[in-house]
């Protein structure tokens, strides 16, 4: 079955669930109203007429509660499926193309400064970040987006590999996720939560938990002795000595009740994301391992951030003003910081890692989805040896199938940089993201959008959409040189350290400066990558710099993208063909626009 035959049947399975339990919703709001009715006029009969006892009224309201209770879990459970008919209707979309403009944009990690993100358009609206995540938490996000941004050791790829084959069709698990929480937004703060877990201890001395409770006991004691013998004195003592304690403690009390603004947000949802996760059975090392690091001192992690749920609700309880009254006499809040610094001290030192394994989770299911969703893309095929790339039909990921033109492009050998002449728009830049985008896939343990791709360990540089800068007072060519030098260094960084050979990707190279200076200066930079043991792609519409070759000492290869002009219209047909680009239309398209040249 297709995916997107899978997500219709799917769709209109919880369609069907969501029509039948508006229907039971309907049913069961009528047989409450007829039950208020009958009350009410049970409840006449009894204290008006006395023609029946007031017990009998205990029936009808008995009815009602229970009948209230089974309303509620009808209007979740509808919910839940027209959350799951949301969540196929997007599947669907993304199966279909139609998914620009949808989901999360990851805008918030996309540095300026960052050596490719923007240039291969990772991160914002329609980019390669909003098609493959489906993260119900930040650290989800999070994780994915580090991937993206930099490579990871063969090693960790094919354990990813592994653990995307099992999760590719666990439609269930992936439905159960996305329809968990109180919406269907990214939620969970980790690193304010994490902060906060692991803060030392700060409601000091000690033995105070005790005293506390037994401050609390007197109080009530003494309450009692005020309201049976009329004496208050008792009562004034305690609470005057409890508000001295819980004076002395304000500062920290608020250290550890308040936190920070969104550390106690979304409690809910991460205790069901977790839940969900523990009660899977998982066949793969590495998601084994992962369910396992959800456990700490024998505790599950969902168990655990519940009772901290149910501590948070006591905390915000403070603000009530029933609490505010007997706050002090209760001791309340300094209760409730007690038990949370408990909570701190059992699992604080877990919980960083009970969100790296839930990031990791949502990330290999982000993963997951896409292998799933696009059947044609394959894991890429690591070698050993110099840098190389070889991909047979690589398309660009963010362009619909039925648009997409794939080309056969190969690095390898001596060959060690494609430079790609042609017009404008011909394909140039469109092909280098490919590439880029399809490297950065394979580097994160994603699929690649190609029938076959071998490489060896690659980083990625760009330099693609460099821009000019008015706030740090740069123009588009200092952009650019900054740029290239960035990637310069990065070519010649520690490999034995572990860093991969650099695939650069450079387009329409210092087009910025004048001819002469372009020629020097590109032969230059070309020669000094490939120098450092770079591979890659450099782009240009200027034939001058299609003759460099000879200075890299023939280890560039020229190729290019053929135009036509035909009745003042440019058409390109997107194939990368050998050697030079032989034709010229600019003239002629300025003039068929009525441009006097």
């Amino acid at each position: 079955m297709l995916p997107s035959e899978e997500y219709v049947q799917r769709r209109s399975s919880r369609d069907a669930r969501v029509s039948r339990f508006e229907k039971i919703h309907i049913r069961l709001g009528n047989i409450r109203l007829v039950l208020a009715i009958l009350a009410a006029i049970m409840a006449w009969a009894a204290f008006r007429s006395h023609a029946l006892s007031p017990w009998w009224l205990a029936a009808p309201v008995a009815a009602f509660i229970g009948i209230a209770s089974y309303h509620t879990r009808i209007l979740r459970a509808r919910e839940l499926a027209q959350r799951a008919v949301s969540y196929y209707e997007k599947s669907l979309a993304r199966v279909e193309d139609r998914w620009a403009g949808s989901g999360e944009t990851g805008e918030r990690f996309d540095g300026p400064h960052h050596v490719y993100a923007s240039d291969l358009d990772l991160f914002g609206n329609a980019s390669l970040f909003q098609l493959l995540s489906t993260a119900r938490t930040r650290m989800g996000e999070d994780t994915l987006a580090q991937w993206l941004l930099s490579p990871s050791s063969v090693g960790t790829i094919r354990e990813r590999h592994s653990a995307v084959d099992e999760l590719r069709n666990q439609l269930d698990l992936r439905e159960d996720l996305a329809v968990l929480g109180e919406d269907v937004g990214v939620g969970v703060h980790p690193d304010e939560l994490s902060k906060w877990a692991e803060s030392p201890n700060q409601m000091k001395p000690l033995w105070l938990q005790w005293l506390a409770p037994i401050l609390a006991a007197l109080a009530v004691l003494a309450a009692a002795v005020w309201a049976y013998w009329g004496v208050a004195t008792l009562l004034l003592v305690v609470v005057v000595v409890e508000a001295i304690f819980t004076y002395k403690l304000k500062a920290p009390l608020e250290e550890v009740l308040h936190g920070t603004e969104h550390a106690f947000r979304d409690l809910d949802l991460l205790s069901e994301v977790l839940a969900r996760v523990e009660a899977h059975t998982f066949q793969t090392p590495q998601l084994q391992a992962l369910q396992q690091e959800l456990i700490s001192s024998g505790v599950p992690a969902s168990q655990a951030i519940a009772r901290l749920r149910t501590l948070v609700d006591r905390i915000n309880s403070r603000h009530n003003i029933f609490i505010r009254i007997i706050d002090v006499p209760l001791m309340y809040s300094v209760q409730v910081a007690f038990a949370a610094e408990r909570w701190r001290q059992a699992y604080g030192t877990s919980m960083r890692l009970w969100t790296d394994a839930t990031g990791q989770m949502e990330a290999l299911l982000s993963l997951a989805t896409y292998s799933f969703e696009h059947p044609a893309d394959t894991f890429p095929e690591f070698v050993e040896g110099k840098a190389s790339f070889d991909g047979e039909e690589i398309g660009h990921p963010l362009v619909p199938a039925a648009l997409c033109v794939r080309n056969d492009v190969m690095i390898s050998g001596e060959t060690r940089v494609l430079l790609i002449s042609g017009s404008n728009m011909s394909g140039k830049s469109t092909l280098m993201r490919a590439i880029g985008m399809n490297v950065v896939l394979a580097m994160a343990g994603a699929p690649v959008r190609a029938r076959r791709l071998q490489l060896t360990p690659l980083q990625v540089g760009a330099s693609i959409r460099v821009n000019d800068s008015l706030r740090e007072g740069s123009s588009r060519f200092y952009a650019e040189i900054t740029r290239l030098r960035q990637i310069v260094d990065l070519a010649g960084g520690d490999l034995a350290g572990g860093n991969p050979p650099l695939l650069f990707l450079l387009d329409e190279l210092l087009q910025g400066t004048n001819s002469k200076d372009r020629r020097i200066g590109a032969e230059g930079i070309v020669r000094a990558l490939v120098k450092r043991g770079a591979i890659g792609l450099v782009s240009t519409h200027d034939l001058a710099l299609t003759d460099i070759g000879e200075s890299v000492e023939g280890h560039l290869r020229n190729v290019h993208f053929q135009d036509e002009l035909a009745n003042g219209r440019m058409t390109f047909d997107y194939k990368l063909r050998d050697g030079v680009v032989t034709t010229s239309n600019g003239l002629e398209l300025m003039r068929s626009i009525g441009l006097e040249v």
